[in-house]
């Protein structure tokens, strides 16, 4: 089994990519004691989620994980390569580091993490491999998913155990807001975090929420969407409260999830944390061209909600259909309305499915598992 692993990530436009090669490489050395190395090519956004990078070095270590700028001339480190290298979501791999893999006598393991779908081709197609033209060497596909025939799901070694002592500990809660600068939540409040790309209807929610009874506190990074919120802070208005933080490092960001009553998240990295703090999520899917990405919202609903009481889980699908723009921005506010009156059994079913998925085997074990088939003298990813 390769104990020296590369994962190379490329930050496109958000923090989903980076979050969760960010999380991957800590779980792999933290609870596999595996030596990780790894890439990145924007430092900046990294630093914005984790404090303790400084964004100017070359080579840095964090806890027990290298982190090294990914240039765009790219020179691989001497000595040598990693006996696994984890190219995150097509990134595509510096030409020289694939000739350098074809090379070796015994090529790495390459593996390609895909994006997390719970579309059912991805079963069939989790771990195949492609042998790559004009290179002995081939690339094989990993795919992330929510059934035991995908690579599963990111998720650490006792994480719901920590989340359920969180919330059961009053001083930990206060603390942990105080920490962050925020009030505490009011008597009968509902508060909410919202993490979401521009062109959510979160104008309209903010509007509806402010003219409810219902008061409620909105928690948002520092400069996400500040037109959408412009009318309503720094104030808030009505019943609406706007409360504004740092970006939090992974950790604290957990938190956050764990206290909140109903979690808004984005893309991925976010989104499978709001699964595992087990309260009512909407989801903002990325969007693709043709409107793709709806068939990966249905098949996740499809799968989330099986066995929700029928009136409920309609609610549930019409706020995310709102949410997501594929019905009128107006709508949002009446869907989100009744998806609370439907509150309690979201709550239950939200938790019941982070407890189920939790205990199926968890995406970086799934991945060594892998890995070790491959890299046996019988494996596939022999040229």
């Amino acid at each position: 089994m390769p104990l020296r692993w590369d994962v190379f990530c490329k930050v496109v436009d958000n923090y989903g990519d980076i979050g969760v090669c960010w999380r991957l490489a800590r779980q792999l050395a933290r609870e596999h004691g595996l030596s990780v190395r790894l890439w990145v090519d924007d430092l900046l956004t990294f630093a914005r989620l984790e404090s303790r990078l400084d964004a100017g070095l070359e080579v840095q270590f964090l806890g027990t994980v290298e982190v090294r700028r990914w240039p765009a001339a790219f020179v691989s480190p001497e000595g040598p390569l990693a006996g696994v290298i984890i190219e995150a979501f097509g990134c595509g791999l510096p030409e020289a580091l694939q000739q350098q893999m074809a090379e070796q006598g015994c090529a790495p393991v390459w593996i390609n993490l895909e994006y997390l779908s719970a579309e059912r081709w991805v079963d069939d197609c989790h771990g195949l491999g492609s042998p790559q033209p004009g290179l002995p060497l081939t690339r094989h596909f990993f795919f992330p998913g929510f059934r035991p025939a995908s690579g599963g799901l990111l998720v650490e070694s006792g994480l719901l155990a920590r989340r359920d002592a969180f919330r059961a500990d009053q001083n930990a809660c206060a603390t942990f807001w105080q920490q962050l600068g925020l009030p505490a939540p009011r008597p009968g409040e509902l508060r909410v975090s919202m993490f979401a790309y521009p062109g959510a209807p979160l104008t309209e929610q903010l509007q509806a929420w402010a003219g409810g009874t219902v008061p409620v506190t909105v928690l948002l990074p520092e400069g996400l969407l500040p037109a959408e919120t412009a009318a309503f802070e720094p104030a808030g208005h009505g019943a609406l409260r706007i409360q504004r933080f740092p970006f939090l490092p992974h950790d604290d960001y957990d938190r956050l999830l764990w206290a909140c009553d109903v979690n808004f998240v984005r893309g991925e990295d976010s989104f499978v944390r709001g699964m595992w703090a087990g309260r009512p999520l909407v989801w903002q899917i990325y969007a693709q061209e043709e409107a793709a990405h709806f068939a990966k919202l249905d098949a996740f609903l499809d799968l989330y909600q099986s066995g929700l009481e029928c009136t409920a889980a309609q609610a549930q699908r019409r706020l995310w259909d709102a949410w997501n723009s594929r019905v009128d921005a107006p709508a949002v506010a009446e869907a989100c309305s009744e998806l609370l009156a439907h509150w309690p059994v979201l709550a239950q079913q939200a938790g019941q499915r982070a407890l189920e998925w939790g205990e199926n085997v968890d995406l970086a074990s799934k991945l060594i598992e892998f890995v070790g088939r491959l890299a046996s003298p019988s494996g596939a990813s022999r040229p």
